[in-house]
């Protein structure tokens, strides 16, 4: 069904990404949009929005954690649009999907600084442009017991620097519908998302860094424990 979907939309995302990296990007989101809003519902996921503050209208830097390869597949169905994240650069080899991956994400390769680089300048980029973007501050997938792995500095350091809000947002559910063992491992059942209380930046400068950092950490740990 996955695959069926894609190759539905594969057409239109393909004449949409002639319009440019901004435009273009923004139609094909909502083309993704479809495909989540589609397949979570076939498979036998309901999605659950929790808001603990209100919905937010102007760009911002969705600060999510990472626990499940379903994370992105949900992003693009419960966050506001349009908004692009950051996703590692190997996807783009994937036959058929990595067109669409490429069109829709800011790839970056953390093994190469001047890729890391490259890819926050875009990302600052797509925010003047008045898009979101959406960061898994932990880098990578969290196998540990813990609710958290420790973060990067890249999402507060673009949020400092561009004086652009925080949104954490709180996946709940995903590392049991999919665990990261096995992409085959699907199980129904709810997805639970947890909108939290932006964190605002402004006034911030470069030195504040490590104490919003561990501000973000603490207010997203706190409320995953308690979802325990």
């Amino acid at each position: 069904m996955f695959v069926g979907i894609m190759l539905l939309i594969l057409p239109p995302i393909f004449l949409a990404s002639s319009l440019g990296r901004i435009k273009g990007g923004n139609i094909i989101f909502y083309f993704l949009w479809f495909w989540s809003r589609t397949w979570f519902p076939l498979v036998g996921m309901r999605v659950k929005r929790i808001y603990k503050c209100e919905r937010t209208k102007t760009p911002c830097i969705y600060v999510v954690n990472h626990r499940s390869y379903l994370d992105a597949a949900l992003a693009v169905g419960v966050m506001r649009l349009p908004f692009r994240p950051l996703g590692k650069v190997e996807l783009e080899k994937v036959p058929l999907f990595g067109f669409i991956y490429k069109k829709s994400v800011v790839p970056v390769d953390r093994s190469n600084a001047k890729a890391r680089s490259r890819s926050v300048r875009e990302m600052i980029s797509t925010l003047k442009h008045g898009v979101s973007i959406l960061i898994f501050p932990e880098g990578t997938t969290n196998e540990s017991n813990k609710p958290l792995q420790s973060f990067h500095n890249g999402a507060f350091r673009i949020a400092i620097e561009t004086q652009t809000p925080i949104c954490p947002v709180l996946y709940l559910d995903n590392g049991v519908r999919l665990p990261h063992t096995s992409l085959f491992n699907i199980n129904p059942g709810r997805c639970r998302v947890v909108y939290l209380p932006p964190v605002e930046v402004k006034g911030l400068t470069m030195d504040d860094l490590p104490s919003l950092k561990q501000q973000v950490f603490d207010i997203m740990e706190e409320e995953l424990l308690s979802w325990k």
